[in-house]
């Protein structure tokens, strides 16, 4: 019986052990997580808006991207829509574009969040979190800047306010 116990206590040991080193294995290397470097040409993706229209990064080059990633549970990321959408109606036609990425959530849920903030700008769901994982995307919201020729300018990551929005998109303004 104490055999038993000392295996079984050791067992939860090492278990928790390992835990614990992981922990800090993934803390300590967290800022290596971003694959997208500032500087480099931002990933090309296609995705899809809740109009079915197809929308690819590299389609927008000539332009500023404001690339937001986010989803509907997220409390940061609803407190910056707003911000955002006002940017947006101000920059659109100053060849300042917003793509707002929503992580693999539903069409429904996406749509009810959509119409309960008025978001003009397109709205793609990334469902296998392809673009999530080329982006190196930790936690929302997380922003990124890109110039008219397809580089990554600035990566933000927490909420936005909205000098800052408008700040960020005047710096890819073509």
């Amino acid at each position: 019986m104490k055999k038993r116990r000392l295996v079984m206590r050791t067992a939860i040991l090492v278990i928790l052990f390992a835990a614990v080193a992981y922990t800090l294995y993934a803390n300590f290397n967290k800022e290596n997580v971003h694959k997208v470097q500032i500087g480099k040409e931002a990933p090309d993706f296609v995705l899809v808006d809740m109009d079915g229209k197809e929308h690819q990064l590299s389609d927008y080059k000539g332009q500023g991207v404001f690339l937001n990633f986010w989803g509907t549970w997220c409390k940061p990321c609803e407190k910056e829509m707003p911000f955002i959408n006002n940017q947006y109606e101000q920059f659109k036609n100053q060849g300042v574009q917003t793509i707002a990425v929503n992580i693999s959530e539903s069409n429904l849920a996406v749509n009810k969040f959509i119409e309960r903030h008025g978001m003009t700008f397109p709205v793609v769901i990334d469902k296998n979190e392809d673009v999530k994982a080329a982006y190196g995307i930790g936690p929302l919201p997380a922003t990124f800047l890109i110039n008219p020729e397809g580089e990554v300018v600035k990566y933000h990551t927490g909420t936005l306010t909205e000098p800052m929005v408008k700040d960020f998109m005047t710096q890819i303004k073509p």
